[in-house]
């Protein structure tokens, strides 16, 4: 049991790294080529790389017998269109240095999911989890009223695009990764004439007589699915509440990178209102930590 709880902790922090720090650097390395061309490659071979992964683990009997329900196909059209979004706005934020913007997002997500979760499947709210929602919304309303040019709204598509996705795939229950695949073959076709209108027009940086470049955003792909199947590994060997800890390494990376690194502007005003979420995810942390 212990050696299985160690082994699910190492998964989820792999991925939970990998989201905070290869794959901002990944995404941010590549991002010359533009954010609209980079969104189509990452949508084309996340695609490609989940049609390889289920030949290999032998999950099409799983694929067929999701299919068939009409209800999971409708809602993973609409979790399809969320993740689109959620991958969208993400590369946009890596790609015009709104990193920590970005980390906004996911360090409010959990705590959007805990109201969603309150919402539309009756979950008990204590008393911390109250205060932690009151924090982010006072958070966001200073931001609002005091300075709307700092407001992260791309940390906000990203937090709410992410807990719907989240809230979906909770109604219907289905294969991760297999779910995954039928989203991304949603959203494949669309792609796929994006690819071919970037190309007619010139503005392809995939070709074969580059191929080191070609190669580097065929990676777009694995850089989607690999944290994801490490992750999701994690949940289903430790739970949600530690993993639900661990997944703050992401925000945490992010922010770290975004400030150090990339050296992106982060105002006063900015400053206070990150200082109030920190105080929510500190209190939300120790409530899960107490009730798991």
């Amino acid at each position: 049991m212990k050696q299985e709880f160690n082994k699910g902790l190492l998964l989820t922090s792999l991925g939970s790294f990998w989201w905070g720090f290869i794959g901002v650097i990944y995404f941010q390395y590549v991002s010359f080529i533009g954010h609209i061309e980079l969104v189509v490659h990452r949508c084309l071979w996340t695609t490609v790389m989940l049609i390889f992964t289920s030949t290999l683990f032998s999950k099409w009997k799983i694929f067929l017998a999701i299919v068939k329900r009409k209800k999971n196909l409708a809602a993973l059209f609409v979790s399809g269109f969320l993740i689109f979004i959620n991958w969208a706005i993400w590369i946009y934020a890596v790609a015009t240095e709104r990193i920590i913007d970005a980390s906004f997002g996911y360090f409010i997500m959990p705590i959007i999911s805990v109201l969603l979760g309150y919402i539309f499947f009756k979950e008990k709210l204590n008393k911390k989890r109250i205060f932690s929602i009151l924090l982010v919304v006072i958070s966001i309303l200073f931001l609002i009223i005091f300075s709307l040019r700092s407001l992260p709204w791309v940390g906000l598509i990203v937090a709410i695009s992410w807990a719907f996705y989240n809230l979906v795939r909770k109604k219907i229950n289905v294969d991760t990764d297999i779910g995954l695949l039928i989203e991304s073959l949603y959203i494949f076709p669309f792609a796929l004439v994006a690819f071919y209108l970037i190309t007619k027009n010139g503005m392809n940086d995939f070709s074969l007589s580059n191929p080191g470049l070609s190669l580097f955003l065929i990676l777009a792909g694995p850089m989607t699915v690999i944290p994801l199947f490490l992750y999701v590994r994690g949940v289903e060997l430790i739970g949600l509440g530690p993993t639900g800890m661990i997944f703050y390494i992401t925000p945490t990376l992010q922010f770290i990178l975004g400030f150090f690194y990339y050296n992106e502007d982060f105002s006063l005003t900015k400053f206070l209102s990150f200082i109030l979420i920190w105080i929510a995810v500190i209190i939300y942390l120790k409530d899960l930590y107490e009730t798991n």
